[in-house]
């Protein structure tokens, strides 16, 4: 039986709270709001289109130019080995973390653990009811950690929604002890300035350290307030994570950034960062900062310093992610145009918006720069009713080339090969058809990343996928295995 905790901890002392047997059958129950998912952080409700683009994609279908509705499709070279659909844990799904035979799922009501050492028969160990969004997570050996990025009335897992411009409110980072994956203890939690969008590790051998992005300040918001242009840095020891803190906040923008509009229209304002890419081989990161694209060294964890920065006023809306090659050669930086919630891969919005930038590295050490090389987007073309953008993925570690699965909502998922940084080409592919065709309902893959052989991507409404890809191109990362994997933390895949 899957057991479903809502484990709390205290404001004060931060003790881990057991949470009570039996919560599975409370939520489906009338119960308390306190036990129920929380809508409030959820994304917007699905938005009503034009008769025209309703009777197109009902046209595209029927002409075979898109798949059905909730049609599975793929190339011949991956095949589609499991789902397991929401649960008890009906928010939005989000972000993947790995470790051992385990997968962690994030969603906006708490997260799931996995068990894949049967990637064809995945099993849900445990789920945990802590609402908060977007509950970007991660893993390092019996930690686990959870950003919250939407404002609550406490750091409890029985919280509830309530406005950032009261003082009272708190966002930031949770922390859980997952040495037992069936029963995780919340141990810590940390306040952040604006909250925790997302978070990268940078983990060490006594202690972890995050880098939490977080933006959108506001003069309103007590502990949000402009200008907010830089992450908190936390650190947590190992053995006392109810010892974690902020121990900095280093200003990445002293100029403030890049204006956006009007100065640079379509492009928003630079207010700190979306997410940021470790590489701790090489002291090195990439930060996606809404407007920026900057290169970091961090090699004093606590202190990282940014060595290059660039924009693209032309093409990019949103700096979303990034991912490194394995070689630290390259980067490709993701543009989520529209936010994620819009239809922008078609021919209206056309191939270099709501795509990704590969990005050459060149220079040593602090002297290295970022240098555009050229834009991929999906070749297949989705409904107006299909939210579809550049979002999260990894790399597939195939010796000799430079291989990424990468999330595109309701694109689905694509593999795509970024050996020569100029043409980069899609080699497979999954995606569902459109969840209507009348309406734009927010769905489709969050996140498709690489672990030890297989697919694994978590839909925002269709529930955890696994995939296989058999290609000469990538036969060879088969051999690749890792005790644990946060693709923010790019590992030393050799």
């Amino acid at each position: 039986m899957t057991s479903l905790h809502r484990p709390r901890v205290r404001r004060r002392s931060l003790g881990a709270a057991a949470a009570a047997l039996g919560l599975v059958a409370a939520l489906f129950m009338a119960q308390p709001a306190a036990a129920t998912p929380d809508p409030g952080d959820h994304p917007a409700a699905a938005k009503e289109v034009g008769p025209d683009q309703a009777a197109d994609t009902r046209a595209a279908i029927r002409n075979g130019e898109i798949p059905g509705k909730d049609e599975v499709v793929h190339s011949d070279n991956v095949r589609h080995l499991a789902n397991i659909p929401k649960q008890a844990l009906l928010g939005t799904n989000s972000d993947l973390a790995f470790q051992g035979k385990y997968a962690f799922a994030g969603n906006y009501d708490g997260f799931v653990v996995y068990d894949i050492s049967r990637p064809e028969a995945p099993r849900t160990v445990s789920q945990v009811l802590c609402p908060g969004s977007q509950n970007d997570i991660s893993v390092s050996g019996d930690l686990l950690f959870l950003s919250t990025d939407s404002s609550r009335t406490d750091d409890s897992c029985s919280s509830t929604p309530q406005p950032a411009t009261e003082k009272s409110s708190w966002e930031g980072m949770k922390v859980f002890d997952i040495s037992d994956k069936a029963h995780p203890r919340y141990v810590a939690a940390v306040e952040t300035s604006c909250g925790s969008h997302t978070h990268t590790l940078v983990p060490e051998r006594r202690n972890v350290y995050l880098y939490v992005s977080s933006y959108a300040p506001s003069a309103t918001f007590p502990d949000c307030r402009p200008p907010h242009d830089g992450i908190s840095v936390i650190k947590v020891p190992r053995a006392a994570p109810e010892k974690a803190a902020v121990v900095d906040f280093p200003v990445l923008f002293p100029d403030g950034g890049n204006p956006g509009g009007p100065t640079n229209p379509g492009v928003v304002q630079t207010t700190g960062c979306h997410d940021i890419t470790a590489f701790p081989k090489l002291k090195l990161a990439a930060g996606a900062c809404m407007g920026d694209g900057v290169l970091i060294d961090i090699a004093d964890p606590a202190a990282p310093k940014v060595i290059d920065r660039v924009q693209d006023n032309v093409n990019f809306s949103f700096w979303h992610s990034a991912t490194f090659n394995e070689r630290g050669s390259k980067v490709v930086f993701t543009d989520e145009l529209g936010g994620g919630g819009a239809a922008t891969c078609n021919d209206r919005v056309g191939p270099d918006r709501g795509a990704d930038g590969i990005y050459d590295i060149t220079g040593k050490g602090t002297h290295r720069k970022l240098a555009f090389k050229s834009y991929y987007k999906i070749p297949r073309h989705q409904a107006d009713t299909e939210n579809c953008v550049a979002h999260n993925g990894s790399l597939i570690p195939a010796k000799g080339r430079d291989i990424m699965v990468q999330a595109w909502y309701q694109g689905g998922v694509s593999v795509w090969d970024f050996t020569d940084s100029a043409h980069p080409r899609e080699i497979g592919y999954f995606e569902r058809g459109p969840i209507s065709t009348d309406s734009l309902v927010s769905g489709g893959a969050w996140s498709a990343y690489y672990y030890n052989g297989h697919i694994y991507s978590n839909d925002m409404a269709k529930g955890f996928d696994v995939l296989a890809i058999d290609d000469r191109l990538t036969d060879s990362a088969k051999s690749v295995r890792m005790r644990e994997l946060n693709v923010q933390t790019q590992p030393d895949y050799r």
